[in-house]
């Protein structure tokens, strides 16, 4: 079903950190000809065909981005939004719990926990955040179609954003024009960047697919959160929506969860 080859390139040995300390490109077999592979921890091997056939519930909800994108901004918000804007719980239960990271444990070098099968284990629904390309999500997401809540960045400032969290989370400690150079090349964890969201933005007009952006959250929440009630089939009053912008504004929660993390 996988192809998987060693990301092996002059500088590969410099991009290792111990977070992921050595890659390889992922890609399926019957994959367009010119459809890039992705770059991936070794570790993701040994989950791919877990990943592939994973069991999807139609009332599942996805997260994805490329990562840097505002996952954890837009997380807490469709969170809120599909349960009726209860702030206690949220306030009570880390995010990480309601809106598990699902293929933290094969990606993440030092991660022992298996969220692969925590994720099968949550109480639906469930809220799954990930930042897999397309091809390599569950094949079920295409067929029992659980709604699905896509966000892009501009890419220059996902590549500064990306940076810092390689440095800060995983470790790393090449240099600045190394790791931005093979951003640039494709040669970094999650890369393709552009063709991450572009094999996103093609689905789009699908009904169980919303498709939103890092830079009209920050300029238009309110609209924003009105969207995804929309999506979701919610309705509040105006007072309610105002108090979960408020909730959500970028200030609000860069001082919560931090810069790196919104």
């Amino acid at each position: 079903m996988f192809d998987f080859k060693p990301l092996e390139f002059d500088e590969a040995d410099s991009l290792g950190c111990p977070g992921a300390p050595t890659f390889v490109e992922v890609k399926l077999k019957d994959s367009p000809e010119d459809t890039k592979p992705c770059v991936l921890p070794a570790k993701f091997v040994d989950y791919a065909d877990r990943i592939r056939n994973f069991q999807v519930y139609e009332d599942d909800v996805w997260i994805v981005t490329f990562p840097k994108c505002g996952t954890t901004w837009t997380q807490e918000m469709v969170w809120l939004i599909d349960h009726d804007l209860d702030y206690d719980t949220a306030k009570q239960v880390n995010l990480n719990s309601r809106s598990v990271f699902f293929e933290l444990g094969a990606v993440g070098h030092n991660i022992p926990v298996d969220t692969v099968t925590t994720v099968e284990n949550l109480p639906r629904p469930r809220h799954i955040k990930s930042h897999l390309p397309l091809p390599l999500l569950p094949q079920q997401l295409w067929t029992v179609k659980p709604r699905i809540v896509y966000v892009s960045r501009n890419p220059k400032d996902v590549a500064v954003s990306y940076l810092h969290h390689y440095q800060m989370i995983m470790g790393f400690r090449g240099s600045k024009d190394t790791f931005l150079r093979q951003l640039a090349a494709d040669k970094v964890m999650y890369c393709p960047q552009v063709q991450h969201v572009l094999e996103f933005w093609r689905v789009r007009e699908d009904r169980n697919v919303l498709f939103l952006s890092y830079e009209r959250m920050k300029r238009d929440l309110r609209g924003v959160v009105a969207q995804v009630c929309q999506f979701f089939g919610k309705e509040f009053s105006d007072e309610q929506l105002d108090t979960l912008a408020e909730h959500l504004s970028f200030d609000q929660m860069k001082s919560e969860w931090g810069e790196m993390r919104v």
